[in-house]
């Protein structure tokens, strides 16, 4: 089975823009007043909505470390602090704010996963 999260969006079409624009996310269907975008396998929606949904995270998964420090290069302005280690979860992450104040994640794991 497959997923797709949904988001409320205030202004979901410049939203929407900015993770096609900066975390190189891809347009997988458009509907009425909505937008479903997708990053390898992780779809995610905006709607048009009078609120924004900004609670959770969206967490997007590089395969190296490289790859987040140069996700954090493009977001350095909204991020919250450099890429660092997370030793609990084994990870190397940073967060940032979208433009509607939703957080942000960009980690890699430093162990071995699971095949998705």
């Amino acid at each position: 089975m497959s997923g797709i999260v949904f988001f409320g969006s205030e202004r979901y079409e410049s939203i929407t823009a900015f993770y096609v624009d900066v975390l190189d996310a891809t347009v997988w269907l458009e509907q009425p007043a909505c937008t479903i975008l997708a990053s390898d396998g992780f779809r995610f929606g905006f709607c048009d909505r009078e609120a924004a949904d900004t609670a959770g995270i969206l967490t997007f998964v590089t395969e190296t470390r490289a790859g987040v420090d140069a996700y954090y290069n493009r977001l350095e302005g909204r991020a919250r602090g450099p890429p660092s280690v997370n030793e609990e979860y084994d990870i190397y992450q940073f967060f940032a704010t979208d433009p509607e104040g939703r957080t942000v994640e960009v980690q890699t794991f430093l162990h071995e996963t699971p095949p998705v």
